[in-house]
């Protein structure tokens, strides 16, 4: 194993694989700005509850969804940068081979559990934009404003858990390429 690749500081290791990592990367990138907005707004609503006294009915809960949004989207960019958690303690020790093959496993888990994640997602976004006998409604948040946050949310999160799926999908198939193609 080279120097090069055992730094953990090597940028080319974060690196998108493909073009569905490249478009979650660009897009992460651009959605990082919301963050700003959140803290933005948050200030807002500070100012005007105890500089005014005049608080706000929406800051909280836009921040909360937009927040929330962001770390769902945060799960497919760790993976498309490659930073996703591993036990690096173990994974630097071995040698490449093992290497790939601790990656396929890796990603055959992905598929499995993302899988699982997008038929019980599935379910919790079709409640949320229909009511039980069957009528088009869109969960709210039942507060004083009542924003359909909790629907979008939820279909925010099958959206992502189905873009992870291709991406691990994808990801298993760079790897299987690259194994066949060093034998």
């Amino acid at each position: 194993m080279s120097a090069e690749k055992n730094n953990p500081l090597n940028e080319l290791d974060h690196q998108p694989r493909n073009w569905l990592d490249k478009i979650i990367f660009k897009l992460g990138d651009a959605a990082s700005i919301f963050y700003l907005f959140t803290v933005v707004i948050t200030f807002y609503e500070i100012v005007m509850r105890y500089a005014f006294n005049a608080p706000t009915i929406w800051v909280h809960e836009t921040a909360t969804f937009v927040g929330g949004i962001l770390f769902v989207l945060g799960g497919s960019y760790a993976l498309a940068t490659n930073r996703h958690v591993r036990i690096v303690l173990l994974y630097d020790s071995v040698l490449d081979r093992t290497q790939n093959f601790l990656n396929v496993f890796h990603h055959i888990m992905g598929l499995i559990f993302t899988a699982s994640l997008i038929y019980a997602s599935y379910y919790m976004a079709e409640s949320a934009f229909y009511a039980p006998w069957g009528e088009p409604r869109l969960e709210t948040s039942g507060s004083a404003w009542d924003p359909a946050f909790p629907a979008y949310t939820k279909l925010i999160i099958l959206m992502v858990f189905v873009i992870m799926f291709f991406q691990f999908l994808f990801h298993l198939i760079q790897d299987l390429v690259g194994i066949r193609g060093r034998k």
